[in-house]
């Protein structure tokens, strides 16, 4: 598509110049790395003979939110301000986590940088985190409604609104649940390949962007090595299928935002540092919750990472010391080390501590499990102060698990309150995570093109796919 457009980088203002632009497609196939790749996912093979394949050298954490605003900014946590999934606010004295605001996002977006070569350029981003009141020209995110009878309802926001009734009408409510949680699976992935579909019939892009959940839920639960990831692959891969079958004329770039490690390590981080006296609690109707503003220390737990947050700045050798001796515990950086790992940021914990790859770290800081909090056995990742992949799991203690939940929102639809208790408080369960670097490439993200000439190099930095994006659409 050729384009005539005037010069914005003041080198020829006034005059025109000849720009050649490229509908471009960037499947986000979360939890994809080279290992994976093979007989379970023959189109993503199509796109890999006919391009290139290469790998991403992950930003640190190698979680979610960090990782995709590196993508889309081309530039590090230290400077785009996503030190994670979730980090302390510390004027509020909370922990907040799936904040959804762009606004948060301290740089410019891919999208703000390609307007400033082609005003007309435009894009549509379906389901990337911080989507919401960005200046992307059309969004589509989940955003559950939260009624007062402590009720949770499917539902998703979009840009422009009227989108959010027009894509439910036409596929049905999107499917929250099985986005997240112990009933997720392939539906909500579908349901996303359907909405990319149907938006750009409707409201076609210069670049779209698409995030592909499924096979990352199946890894963190299972682990990398279990019979139930070819399944997934192939699940995923049909999906990816039906995308490409769309654009047919599209250049395509497919990455992944980490690898899944095998884990078989919980490391409550939080427990630890309320036996050596850091953490305070307060108990209320006999449960117990962390108070984070009276606490001396405390750790917001996103994985493979923990952010430690001190608000006794006395203490920092002291839990330096106490975290370094933990088995399972690999490094801990404090003030300005955090830059060898680009975290010296003020959102980000006064240590930034990474376990070994076959650990992860829980947020449990109760001792005995009466004690835990209502939502710890619920899905809730709101509440929760950091992330917890066991919501991904049915209490196994549970008899007949189904009966009794469709009792309990049975309940919740007359109008009684109840408690949708059913998430075990075993972190023993969970078989993969991420966040730490892969001991080898072949166990990292990838990134793919159908266009052999725009990929160059065998590695890149995480921030480098902001330049690649731009590259697929202008070059």
């Amino acid at each position: 598509m050729l384009r005539f457009v005037p010069w914005l980088d003041g080198r020829c203002t006034g005059e025109e110049s000849v720009i050649t632009v490229h509908k471009t497609l960037v499947l986000n196939v979360v939890g994809l790395t080279p290992s994976l790749l093979g007989e379970n996912t023959p189109r993503i093979n199509q796109i890999r003979s006919s391009g290139i394949l290469s790998h991403i050298d992950p930003v640190l954490p190698a979680v979610t939110c960090s990782v995709q605003s590196s993508y889309l900014t081309g530039s590090w946590p230290d400077e785009h301000g996503i030190v994670g999934n979730g980090w302390y606010f510390r004027e509020e004295a909370e922990v907040r986590f799936w904040r959804q605001s762009n606004r948060l996002v301290l740089r410019p977006k891919v999208w703000d940088l390609a307007r400033k070569r082609d005003p007309s350029f435009t894009v549509n981003n379906l389901f990337w985190w911080y989507n919401m009141y960005s200046s992307a020209d059309r969004s589509v995110t989940p955003r559950p409604m939260y009624l007062a009878d402590g009720r949770k309802l499917p539902d998703i926001y979009t840009n422009p609104p009227h989108l959010r009734q027009d894509l439910q009408e036409k596929l049905g409510t999107f499917p929250l649940f099985k986005f997240w949680g112990p009933a997720s699976d392939i539906e909500s992935t579908q349901w996303i390949v359907r909405a990319t579909i149907e938006v750009d019939r409707i409201y076609p892009a210069t670049l779209t962007l698409v995030y592909l959940p499924h096979l990352d839920y199946v890894l963190q639960k299972s682990g990398p090595d279990h019979e139930s990831v070819a399944c997934a692959l192939r699940k995923v891969d049909s999906e990816v299928g039906k995308l490409v079958d769309h654009f047919p004329d599209a250049r395509i770039i497919l990455l992944s935002e980490y690898g899944i490690t095998p884990v078989d390590q919980p490391i409550h981080i939080n427990r630890i540092l309320r036996e050596n006296g850091f953490i305070a609690v307060r108990e209320e109707l006999g449960r117990e919750l962390l108070d984070f503003g009276a606490s001396r220390a405390f750790a917001v737990a996103d994985h493979q990472i923990a952010h430690v947050y001190l608000n006794d700045p006395s203490c920092l050798a002291e839990v330096r010391s106490i975290l370094t001796a933990i088995p399972g515990i690999d490094r801990v950086y404090a003030s300005e080390d955090r830059s060898e790992v680009r975290l010296n940021h003020p959102r980000a914990g006064d240590l930034v501590v990474f376990s070994k790859p076959n650990a992860w770290f829980t947020y449990y800081y109760w001792v005995t499990d009466e004690s835990a909090p209502d939502f710890a056995r619920t899905v809730d990742i709101h509440r929760k102060p950091g992330y917890d992949p066991v919501e991904l799991f049915l209490d196994p203690r549970m008899k007949l698990p189904k009966l009794q939940i469709a009792w309990k929102l049975l309940k919740r639809k007359v109008g009684f309150r109840c408690l949708l208790d059913v998430i075990p408080l075993d972190a023993s369960l969970v078989r993969g995570s991420h966040g730490a670097r892969p001991n080898t490439l072949s166990n990292g993200p990838l990134i793919l093109s159908n266009c052999r000439f725009l990929i160059d190099q065998e590695l890149y930095p995480a921030p480098e796919v902001c330049q690649i994006i731009l590259r697929h659409v202008f070059d």
